[in-house]
């Protein structure tokens, strides 16, 4: 018997006197142990579908079935429901009066109804599960973004769920705190919890989940595992997705560059894709040194940055306006710097200047 299993899910609201549909007669099933990861453009609907599985959004019609129980019919302890499906948002919603111990401890007291020696019990246990045992005396104001996720996490499983939900609980964290947070979901996925995610890593979502589902305009566009989805995608809009998602794009003009927000979301993609600290710094070295110091940046520049499964050769594209201009021709030290990371550099003029780089 399935853990979840939705039937004919929707859920539709009214904006302007136009009734507006996020999800569409959505069939899907969770089986114990399952690792299912939900991806899919942005407004397709993954968020809502999650929020709907333990009702903190409800349905407008279809049905939800949550170990044998329909959640969608009278009667039912949401509260219960919501205690055996953990879900860790965006936002790491802890509370800031509260210590981190106090924070794992409320619920188990007051809705387990266990004493506070065994919720301490259990929270410093989860604390050296997450890693975050000498934080246990710590305020959240005190953490950064990975350890307050941590610490989220680890509270959800004080309260020993059935199943985990994760709404993308990476998206607010700084690209280095990625993976610590990822690290603590893999472990647990080894340990047979049963997952649910929304999430736009990739590469962890390729090598850790059992499940992929695609979603597109409200509903389930293609599902599989793993292989049938990164490898032999059956529909064009998940295979150009899953294409997509391994390039990574660039555009800015000169008066509203922004030479930081490049290089977190540039640091992002590298993460999501595993890529190895050497080409991940080649990958920044170059951009800063085109950017910052060989590139006037007097018109719209374009980047993109591509590479395939193996990643055995990266290319990145710098589309630039201005005269024709090869600057990587220059004696400039930074045209060195590009030179010496490049393996081909391949140069073309028309109306725009681009440069090809590969490594």
């Amino acid at each position: 018997m399935a853990l979840i299993k939705t039937n004919k899910l929707s859920k539709s609201f009214s904006s302007g006197g136009v009734q507006q549909h996020v999800l569409k007669n959505l069939d899907m099933e969770i089986h114990e142990g399952d690792f299912t990861v939900i991806m899919g453009p942005s407004g397709a609907g993954k968020s809502t579908f999650l929020r709907a599985l333990n009702m903190l959004d409800p349905p407008t019609s279809g049905t939800i079935e949550f170990e044998g129980k329909n959640l969608t019919g009278k009667g039912v302890d949401l509260n219960e429901v919501r205690r055996k499906m953990g879900m860790v948002f965006q936002s790491f919603n802890l509370f800031s009066h509260m210590s981190v111990l106090d924070n794992l401890c409320v619920g188990q007291t007051k809705l387990l109804g266990i004493s506070r020696s065994e919720a301490e019990k259990v929270a410093h246990e989860l604390l050296k599960a997450v890693g975050l045992q000498e934080k246990a005396d710590a305020y959240p104001d005190e953490l950064s973004g990975g350890q307050k996720q941590r610490v989220a996490i680890a509270r959800c499983l004080s309260m020993k769920p059935d199943i985990m939900l994760f709404d993308e609980p990476t998206s607010a964290l700084d690209p280095t705190m990625v993976g610590e947070v990822t690290a603590v979901i893999k472990r647990l996925a080894q340990n047979g919890m049963t997952m649910a995610i929304v999430t736009h890593e990739m590469e962890f979502a390729k090598n850790v989940s059992t499940r992929i589902i695609y979603m597109d305009e409200g509903g389930i566009y293609e599902e599989g595992t793993p292989k049938d989805i990164f490898e032999a995608a059956k529909r064009e809009k998940t295979r150009v997705f899953i294409e997509q998602t391994k390039s990574f794009s660039y555009n800015a003009k000169a008066e509203d560059f922004d030479f930081i927000a490049l290089v977190n979301n540039l640091a992002n993609f590298c993460q999501a894709h595993a890529l190895t600290k050497s080409n991940t710094n080649k990958a920044q070295l170059l951009t800063e040194e085109l950017t910052m110091n060989l590139i006037a940046l007097n018109d719209l520049i374009e980047i993109n940055l591509s590479f395939p499964d193996n990643q055995s050769e990266f290319t990145m594209v710098v589309e630039y306006g201005g005269a024709n201009q090869n600057v990587v021709e220059s004696d400039d030290m930074a045209a060195d710097i590009v030179k010496g990371i490049a393996k081909e550099i391949l140069y073309e003029f028309d109306e725009k200047n681009k440069l090809t780089i590969k490594w």
